[in-house]
């Protein structure tokens, strides 16, 4: 007489992982996080080890969404999410990718923006689908998407000025420019914007009496910020277009579908009971 091996939930959710392309992804950003963090820690780079780690925990936010809202990412949504956690911390923070690559952090929030109108467009789709009271249109559902991407895009600028406003961080990245026009110069307080043109130079005098100079006028960060909401939107309103679409036709063949996570389906080993049967063998 033998036992059937009991099978556990955590046994079943890591086979169900291993099934998925993206967990070998996972697994291999994963470990060269983990060897990033070992470097930068030492090197005594203690501020970029603690983005490292930061990284790892952000690693684990797909399969909590996927708990919290019984929803499940497509392969492919999966593997993106884990590539641009990967790309704008170590690639983009401790690799100054975002220095060295000029649009690398416009590439970035465009992403962003596509991936965050896929989870709400999801979300409202598997209330759609369940409710038996009201029917939402395909462009409900579109517009929704998109205003859900971009809350998110705000937010994070948001995030952004309080870090430069609290820590002195500048992840609003700086730009220099040549011209502005301002209010603030009017002397006569009319309210009346004031141009100035081909500035050539600035020169920032400190309170010790050192003079810092830069060619032409330091905007600080309306600029990005700006830019960074742009590409989000541009990002947020692909998606709606062809999340509008994929509803309007149902088409199961759509590209689309493989960024939108869907209703998780009930596993087999969470159906079963505490019960196993006992398999009997003969020999």
């Amino acid at each position: 007489m033998k036992k059937k091996k009991k099978t556990s939930i955590m046994d079943s959710f890591y086979k169900t992982k291993k099934e998925k392309k993206s967990f070998i992804i996972y697994m291999v950003l994963r470990i060269l996080v983990i060897i990033s963090t070992i470097r930068e820690m030492y090197m005594g780079n203690y501020t970029n080890a603690a983005l490292c780690i930061l990284s790892l925990v952000l690693f684990t936010f797909p399969s909590i969404i996927e708990d919290t809202l019984n929803i499940e990412f497509p392969s492919l949504y999966e593997s993106i999410i884990y590539m641009f956690i990967f790309s704008a911390e170590i690639l983009g923070e401790i690799n100054n990718f975002y220095e060295i690559f000029p649009y690398f952090d416009t590439i970035l929030h465009t992403i962003n923006g596509f991936l965050c109108a896929g989870l709400g467009f999801s979300m409202i789709d598997v209330l759609n689908k369940r409710s038996k009271k009201f029917s939402l249109s395909p462009l409900y559902l579109a517009i929704a998407a998109f205003c859900f991407s971009m809350t998110i895009g705000v937010m994070w600028e948001f995030f952004e000025f309080g870090a430069d406003k609290i820590f002195m961080k500048d992840m609003q990245k700086d730009e220099i420019v040549y011209r502005f026009s301002s209010v603030t110069l009017d002397e006569t307080k009319s309210n009346k914007p004031i141009k100035v043109n081909n500035i050539k130079e600035t020169h920032i005098v400190k309170e010790n009496g050192d003079v810092v100079t830069i060619e032409g006028y330091l905007d600080i960060g309306l600029s990005d910020t700006i830019e960074d909401l742009f590409v989000n939107f541009i990002g947020a309103f692909i998606f709606s277009v062809f999340g509008f679409l994929y509803v309007y036709n149902r088409d199961e063949k759509s590209f689309i579908k493989h960024f939108i996570p869907r209703r998780r389906k009930k596993r087999k080993f969470l159906r079963r009971k505490k019960k196993e049967e006992v398999v009997t063998t003969t020999v």
